[in-house]
């Protein structure tokens, strides 16, 4: 029975020959082969791996785009983007990634779903490996595989996410809650810098922490405590997030740690900000980190690696601005450097 060796091109190649195989397998397996080896693998289909495979695609590469068990990234449960230019009446997240992707297919670009688990990209040819043991092999490799807002895990957060009133984003969501009573939970300079942004459309903020100061920065901490809007709710964690006959949030209910006592802050918003994990544990010792994890880029660009024909886009690299519209741009960015 004849055999077929699939794989990347050398290691694969090398096996057939040792097998002295005839030369109507190694044609057939050669044919493969050659469709396996991918110019450009893009792992990710937020903004930022769709605006790479849409310039990747324009220029020929036919780029083969990697989407893990979120297709479409966080956007995705973003009901109302009105930030996002050309859209002056404000584009459904879902809607505004998914014309991306359309639009990245127009030109070429193809979409399988592969969940990488590990990478191999010192070589020339880098290698990546899906959760289910397959393996993709590309000359040039676009990381846009964004990051995931570390959530409190209470009764009501999962639910209510995504439009329903929690949110982990108050630069995109926060104008929706105008004139209305938000929360904020956490306690570092991500949930004052939130906290202070929400005061210019909401009309009382109360950040939701477990001690009895702030674990901010002292000027973060001093300029959300002396807002006339904000009120620090001390030695308190959130037990569970209500919900409404209207299936919208209500509100909070918190547990003081210290005396155990429970009470119910009413409001229509929770903005969790604890912190974000970038998705990047498959190129763990293979790209420079920093210690929270997100991709290093190089001094001279905002998306090479330290590897070469590795690049980084998105907010797997970005933990400053986390927007779609920097994301994309980044995206871009790596679609032009990986085509030239």
């Amino acid at each position: 029975m004849p055999i077929i060796y699939l794989g990347c091109w050398q290691k694969s190649r090398n096996a057939c020959l040792n097998f002295l195989a005839p030369a109507n397998v190694l044609r057939i397996y050669f044919e493969k082969a050659e469709k396996h080896m991918e110019e450009v693998i893009i792992i990710g289909s937020g903004c930022a791996g769709m605006g790479a495979a849409i310039y990747c695609a324009r220029a020929g590469m036919s780029p083969l785009v990697l989407e893990g068990s979120q297709p479409g990234g966080l956007l995705t449960t973003t009901s109302d983007v009105e930030n996002f230019p050309g859209f002056p009446e404000a584009v459904n997240g879902f809607d505004l990634v998914w014309r991306m992707r359309e639009q990245a297919q127009k030109f070429g670009a193809r979409i399988e779903t592969a969940i990488i688990e590990k990478s191999d990209l010192s070589a020339p040819e880098k290698k990546l490996y899906s959760n289910d043991g397959r393996e993709f092999c590309a000359s040039k490799v676009i990381i846009a595989t964004g990051s995931s807002p570390r959530m409190t895990g209470v009764p009501g957060e999962a639910e209510l996410y995504g439009g329903k009133g929690v949110s982990a984003c108050a630069t995109c969501d926060g104008a929706f809650y105008r004139d209305k009573d938000v929360v904020v939970i956490g306690g570092g300079d991500t949930a004052c810098e939130e906290a202070v942004f929400l005061t210019r459309f909401c009309k009382s903020v109360k950040i939701i922490h477990r001690r009895n100061e702030f674990r901010a920065s002292k000027i973060m901490a001093e300029r959300a405590l002396s807002n006339p809007k904000i009120e620090a709710v001390w030695d308190s964690v959130a037990e569970e997030i209500l919900k409404g006959d209207d299936g919208f949030c209500r509100g909070v209910k918190v547990k003081n740690v210290k005396t155990q006592a429970v009470s119910e802050i009413p409001c229509k918003g929770v903005f969790i900000a604890i912190g974000h994990v970038p998705n990047t544990a498959a190129f763990k010792g293979e790209l420079e980190m920093d210690s929270e994890g997100y991709i290093k880029h190089l001094p001279d660009s905002l998306v090479k690696t330290n590897i070469e024909n590795v690049y980084v886009a998105g907010d797997c690299s970005d933990k400053v601005f986390r927007q779609a519209i920097t994301a994309s741009a980044m995206g871009c960015m790596a679609g032009i450097l990986a085509s030239s």
